[in-house]
C-alpha cells in the first residue's frame, strides 16, 4: 500500500487497476473465474492475513481490482471431496436419507473448527500453479489491453 501510495501521490494517475490472487470456496473455481470490482481489495483477507486496503478511500482516485482465485484451505478441499464421495455413495446406495442429511450440513464449518487448532487448515495451490499464472496473465492482459 505505501508503494502503490506514492506512486499516486508523485505521478497522480487518474486510476489505479490492482491484481490479485484470492482465496476460492471451491477448487472448481480455481484459475477458470476473474473477479473483476471497483470497490478496491484488501490483500491477504481470503487468508487470514489482511493489509491496509487499496480502495478509492485510501488513494483519492479510482481502484479497479481484478481478482483470479487461485488457492483454497484444506478445509474446503475436504469438505468438497466428502461431497464427491456422498455422491459416490448415494449413486450406488440404496437409502440416501442418511447420506442427504450429510450433504446438507455446513462441512466445511466442522473440517476448519477440526482442523485450525492443530494448524492444519493450510493454504493449498494446485501444482501447477506456475502454468496456471501464466494463463490467466496473458486472459487479464489482454483484457486491459482490449478494454483500453
Amino acid at each position: 500500500m505505501e508503494v502503490i501510495k506514492g506512486i499516486v501521490d508523485n505521478i497522480k494517475p487518474k486510476l489505479i487497476i490492482v491484481i490479485d490472487s484470492l482465496a476460492s470456496k471451491s477448487i472448481e473455481r480455481i484459475s477458470s473465474t476473474v473477479q473483476l470490482s471497483d470497490t478496491g481489495i484488501v490483500p491477504g483477507a481470503g487468508v487470514g492475513n489482511a493489509r491496509n486496503e487499496i480502495s478509492q478511500n485510501t488513494l483519492g482516485i479510482p481502484v479497479i481490482a481484478i481478482g483470479v482465485p487461485m488457492v483454497v484451505e484444506a478445509a474446503t478441499i475436504a469438505a468438497d471431496s466428502i461431497d464427491v464421495f456422498i455422491e459416490k455413495l448415494q449413486n450406488e446406495g440404496e437409502s440416501n436419507d442418511y447420506l442427504n442429511k450429510l450433504k446438507d450440513e455446513d462441512k466445511y464449518g466442522v473440517i476448519k473448527e477440526a482442523l485450525i487448532p492443530k494448524e492444519f487448515n493450510l493454504i493449498v495451490t494446485p501444482k501447477e500453479i506456475d502454468e496456471l499464472i501464466e494463463n490467466m496473465k496473458d486472459v487479464i492482459a489482454r483484457g486491459i489491453n482490449f478494454a483500453l
